[in-house]
C-alpha cells in the first residue's frame, strides 16, 4: 500500500514548515547494491542477482503512488527521508519442538549481519531516482534508518520482508 502522508516529525520541525511527502510500502527482499563485475567491452554488471528484483519492487511501489497524482514531478529540493527495512528471522532464532514458536534467549533483537545497511540503502535510493526524487543527492538527512525483524511491533516495521519509505521536502526556512 502506498499513499501520500503528512510526515510524523517532531513538532519543532513541523512548525518550521515541512511539507507533506510520500509514503511507500515495498514488499520483497531488500537487496544490497554491492560490487560490480566486468563482463567485457567496458560493461559492468551487479554481482548480486537479488538487486534487480528489489529495485524493480521499489520502483513499482513508487510508480503506483506518483501515477495517481496530477502534475507530479520528482522532488528536486533538499529532502529528508526515512527507510525502515524489514527482514524475516532465520529459523535458527527459534526453539525446537513444542516451543518452536518461541525465540531462543540468544536470538538478537535486530539484524546485525549481512546485508550492510549502507548497501541496501544505496540500491533503494537508486531505484527512486527519476520517480520520487530527481537524484538521491537531494537527500540531506534521514529521520529514521534501520534494519528490523518482521513483526516486532516497532513503528514502520512490516510483518514480512520489505521496506517503509517516507520522503518529504525540507522547507527553505529549515535548510538555511
Amino acid at each position: 500500500m502506498s499513499t501520500l502522508f503528512e510526515p510524523e516529525v517532531p513538532a519543532a520541525t513541523m512548525a518550521a514548515g515541512t511539507r507533506p511527502g510520500i509514503n511507500l510500502t515495498v514488499y520483497g527482499l531488500p537487496a544490497p547494491q554491492g560490487s560490480k563485475r566486468h563482463v567485457g567491452n567496458g560493461v559492468m554488471i551487479e554481482s548480486s542477482k537479488k538487486v534487480k528484483p528489489w529495485r524493480q519492487d521499489v520502483k513499482q511501489a513508487a510508480l503506483d503512488v506518483v501515477q495517481g497524482l496530477t502534475d507530479w514531478t520528482p522532488l528536486d529540493g533538499p529532502l529528508v527521508a526515512s527507510m525502515v527495512f524489514t527482514f524475516a528471522r532465520p529459523k535458527g532464532h527459534y526453539r525446537t519442538g513444542r516451543n518452536a514458536h518461541l525465540l531462543r534467549d540468544a536470538a538478537p533483537a535486530r539484524p546485525f549481519g549481512m546485508p550492510d545497511l549502507s548497501k541496501i540503502l544505496r540500491s533503494t535510493e537508486d531505484a527512486l531516482k527519476g520517480v520520487v526524487w530527481a537524484d538521491d543527492a537531494r537527500v540531506v538527512g534521514y529521520e529514521r534508518l534501520g534494519k528490523f525483524y518482521a513483526g516486532t511491533g516497532e513503528p514502520d516495521v512490516l510483518t514480512m520482508p520489505g521496506c517503509i519509505i517516507r520522503v518529504w521536502e525540507l522547507d527553505a526556512a529549515v535548510s538555511s
